[in-house]
């Protein structure tokens, strides 16, 4: 798996992380809704966007269609072809051969791991998401003073056949929380509070710090989402700048903390990155959405986050047109920002190579480890 490819521009690639593809099919609406990260008004076609027009252009030829088909006929096709060949085509042409998954978001309507991994013809490891653990322990009815304890076990239990944690912190509070670890105390009181008025999901700072230290304490490798996402964050609250502290705290732990998708913040990324040892990055599900700009964003991290901690992800979710753009605009824009480098005489072609492959696959098969991926 690692090694440099054959070709700089179509390196195997290890997407770590990801979401699974809708297990039926989905109508015009449906695909619209999944095509943005906002809700989509009347007066929106969702196909008219950056992102829309990559589907038409880049997806179409998968399903047998010219390139820019109009909307409607790939919409058609798509119907025809049926949502299991839909999603093996556009899977293999991904060209993924690794795939870490998030399964703790609207988890029924997808595929699990095992179909997932058998349509992308690739294995699928699990990303447990820890605030879900929690809400499945305070479903379980535990009380204030087993909480801490109860939580800490169901994570360390479950993380056994995980290859990664990840909070959802950004959108539950936000970054601006104290990054040091809460005490017994502290949880048992608040979980009081949350257990008495919980009617939706984890969003006390206490409890959300406490699931997010128990994540640490598991060793894996440790996934924040940061930056762009919909509507239930506000964007400002999750910039990864706001996690100094925490990186700082985590720092002799030897737990990598892994920076999802990070833009507009992606220059504050890279900067942690350079700074702190066990901090990483990528910019994942941006890449997808900026479409032909994916190189611009790209060059921005890579102006100073170190090469060995700059990684591929998809953060596809629902369709698999997702993953096949993800690695389509991956691989063009490290090809457009390499290949540059190298012609103007700032990069020598191995060390083109050797960078293409470790940010498509080397630096998560060295973080996540050898023998696990």
């Amino acid at each position: 798996m690692t090694g440099a490819p054959d070709r700089f521009d179509s390196p195997a690639l290890i997407d770590h992380h990801c979401h699974s593809v809708l297990a039926g099919p989905a109508d015009a609406a449906a695909f619209g809704a999944l095509l943005t990260e906002g809700a989509t008004p009347s007066w929106a076609d969702p196909f008219d966007s950056a992102l829309g027009l990559s589907v038409r252009r880049w997806c179409a030829p998968v399903l047998d269609l010219p390139p820019h088909a109009p909307a409607s006929d790939y919409l058609a096709r798509r119907a025809e072809l049926g949502p299991a060949e839909v999603t093996r085509r556009l899977l293999t042409a991904s060209g993924t051969t690794a795939l870490f998954v998030d399964t703790g978001f609207r988890s029924s309507e997808l595929l699990g791991l095992a179909e997932l991994g058998t349509a992308a013809g690739a294995p699928a490891f699990e990303v447990l998401r820890l605030e879900t653990v929690a809400e499945q322990v305070a479903a379980g009815g535990v009380g204030p003073a087993q909480y801490p304890d109860s939580v800490a076990a169901a994570v360390a239990s479950r993380a056994r056949t995980a290859i990664a944690c990840k909070s959802v912190l950004a959108y539950r509070h936000g970054f601006d929380v104290d990054p040091a670890r809460p005490t017994d105390t502290e949880v048992r009181a608040a979980a009081g509070r949350w257990l008495r008025g919980r009617s939706g999901p984890l969003d006390d700072p206490v409890l959300l710090r406490h699931v997010l230290w128990c994540g640490v304490d598991t060793g894996l490798p440790l996934q924040l989402h940061t930056g762009f996402g919909d509507p239930d964050e506000d964007l400002h609250r999750a910039n990864p700048i706001l996690l100094t502290g925490f990186c700082r705290a985590t720092a002799a732990t030897g737990v990598a903390v892994m920076l999802l998708h990070c833009y507009p913040y992606h220059r504050e990324a890279a900067w942690l990155a350079h700074v702190f040892g066990h901090v990483h990055v990528d910019v994942g599900l941006a890449a997808t959405y900026v479409g032909p700009r994916a190189s611009v964003l790209l060059a921005e991290v890579l102006e100073i986050a170190p090469f060995g901690k700059v990684l591929y992800s998809s953060d596809a979710f629902g369709l698999a047109e997702l993953y096949h753009l993800a690695a389509l605009r991956f691989r063009r824009a490290v090809q457009d920002l390499l290949d540059g480098w190298r012609r103007a005489g700032e990069a020598a072609e191995p060390d083109v190579h050797r960078i293409t492959a470790m940010i498509a696959a080397d630096n998560a098969y060295r973080v996540y480890g050898p023998g696990r991926v």
